[in-house]
């Protein structure tokens, strides 16, 4: 999709360390925040966020 991570931040309303943080696994996103992160990249939650 080419998206920034202070773009994707803004558009999901968090800030661009949270974004570092999950790319990182230093931080697991609400259920709500996956959702969001989901639709905007037009992937199935599944395909972004996995279980080691």
């Amino acid at each position: 999709m080419g998206l920034r991570q202070e773009d994707l931040a803004n558009k999901l309303g968090v800030t661009r360390q949270t974004i570092i943080a999950i790319e990182n696994n230093k931080y697991s996103p609400t259920l709500e925040l996956a959702m969001k992160m989901a639709r905007l990249l037009g992937k199935p939650v599944e395909e972004i966020f996995f279980l080691k």
